[in-house]
């Protein structure tokens, strides 16, 4: 992993809250940001998964972006044990519902962006005056490729990562000279249990019953049995991937704004600047057809 220049390293553990650590990138950055001496506070929306991670050593906490109470009582707890500091948080764990936009129910989309987006901004809030009263502070937002391309199928999460890329700039812009860093990490594809979650959404919100009504059933039976098969994609990553961008972002002394993760992410943020919106178009749509 990429050697950093540590930030505030003489004032013992630093720590940082870490959420969606039940799986996936959640996870890793836990297990090994701990390795890196953080105190390290992974958080999960389900109780057996909190348990899970207490059962590991960690001291875990439940917070659910879709459920504000759990927010407050979340950060209340780990503010009381760290003597009220917190030197970095980590906002991870995301989900799709992998449809077309013309068979979206509202329901799905007003659920997807509680928990991809509001949840996030309502830690991110609560968080900053902590931050603002110790004159430091990292916050590190776990975007995507989708936060700056958009693809068919997509509709409901790249919704809301491209609605966090213009939430984090913006913060980013606010908070300067406070002593407080805000940085994205855009992950391409990445071994994870997303493609699995992503079904299940799809069969709690669309079901066979939408599928069949829809005009664009043909399409969903061919990408529903892709998913069902769980072909790992020729440049997909380990979570490990994304860790390493979020050491960096934690502990240089110069944190990037933006950590492109995957090949497919940097040649996108490349092509992307030099093809029209059409041009653009065909790439995507023939990308999108080629998964199909």
């Amino acid at each position: 992993m990429t050697a950093t220049v540590s930030a505030g390293a003489d004032a013992g553990p630093r720590t940082i809250l870490i959420t969606g650590c039940s799986s996936g990138i959640g996870a890793a950055s836990a297990r090994l940001m701990r390795g890196r001496n953080w105190r390290v506070f992974p958080a999960a929306r389900k109780p057996e998964d909190v348990a899970a991670l207490a059962a590991q050593g960690f001291e875990s906490v439940l917070i659910d972006y879709e459920r504000p109470e759990t927010i407050r009582s979340g950060l209340a707890s780990v503010l009381a044990k760290t003597g009220g500091r917190l030197d970095a948080l980590f906002n991870n764990g995301a989900y799709a519902v992998p449809c077309a936009v013309e068979d979206l129910p509202v329901d799905a989309l007003r659920a997807l962006f509680e928990a991809n987006f509001f949840g996030w901004h309502d830690l991110t809030r609560q968080v900053i005056p902590v931050m603002r009263a110790q004159g430091t502070g990292r916050i590190v937002q776990c975007s995507s490729i989708l936060g700056f391309i958009a693809m068919k199928y997509r509709g409901a999460y790249t919704a809301s990562k491209f609605a966090l890329e213009a939430y984090s700039d913006t913060l980013r812009q606010e908070l300067y000279g406070t002593g407080i860093h805000v940085s994205l990490i855009e992950p391409g594809p990445i071994g994870t249990r997303f493609t699995e979650n992503a079904l299940a959404n799809f069969h709690h919100w669309i079901g066979k019953e939408g599928m069949m009504a829809s005009p664009h059933r043909a399409t969903y039976e061919r990408r529903l049995k892709r998913m069902e098969n769980g072909e790992p994609g020729p440049w997909k990553l380990p979570p490990e991937a994304v860790v390493e961008k979020l050491v960096h972002a934690v502990e240089a002394s110069r944190p990037r704004a933006r950590y492109r993760v995957t090949k497919p992410t940097i040649w996108m943020n490349i092509v992307r600047r030099f093809l029209s919106t059409r041009a653009l178009d065909r790439v995507l749509l023939k990308a999108a057809d080629g998964e199909e």
